[in-house]
């Protein structure tokens, strides 16, 4: 049997993953949301043993005074857990580049020793900053409302970091894609 190769360029001997819900048992609301691309982020919270991070692909923000990020956090994630306990989280913006990042945070892809270690990490007011992810949002939490499966998480932008990004990480379909530029 040959190899297969996906839409992403990787190799496979599977058209789809093996152990993947059968298509007429997906939910629907998903097979939706899953059709919208959206922009990878690592949201990060906490100091110390209590420091996390959570890939979020499903993220908004509003312009405002202040402005707002509103994201999709499970009600039982380690970051949660954080910014109740914290009320404070940084919102990174992937690159192109991080793939293998962004899978380690969203538990795709094993972290030994944690999931900070052996990266150049910062603790700030707000919660661990990484190196090399200079798109930044530092926000407060400023509620959550449960819905669905859930939470709808509001987060006050107390400052922002801006740099030059050409090549924006999205997720689409279930896999990583690059923006095509015009």
């Amino acid at each position: 049997m040959g190899d297969h190769h996906d839409p992403a360029g990787r190799a496979g001997i599977h058209d789809e993953h093996p152990f993947a819900t059968p298509r007429e048992e997906r939910d629907p609301v998903r097979r939706f949301r899953g059709r919208l691309a959206a922009p990878v982020t690592i949201v990060t919270s906490g100091s110390g043993s209590g420091r996390t991070g959570l890939t979020i692909s499903s993220l908004v923000v509003a312009e405002g005074e202040p402005g707002v990020a509103v994201m999709l956090v499970g009600p039982t994630t380690d970051l949660w857990f954080a910014l109740e306990e914290t009320g404070r989280a940084v919102v990174h913006v992937a690159r192109e580049g991080n793939r293998a990042l962004s899978d380690r945070f969203a538990g795709l892809a094993p972290s030994p020793g944690g999931l900070f270690a052996g990266l150049d990490v910062a603790q700030g007011e707000w919660g661990p900053e990484i190196a090399g992810l200079s798109n930044r949002l530092y926000c407060t939490r400023v509620g959550a409302v449960e819905t669905g499966y859930l939470l709808v998480v509001s987060l006050a932008i107390d400052r922002i970091e801006v740099d030059d990004l050409t090549d924006p990480l999205a997720y689409f379909r279930g896999s990583y894609r690059r923006l095509a530029r015009p």
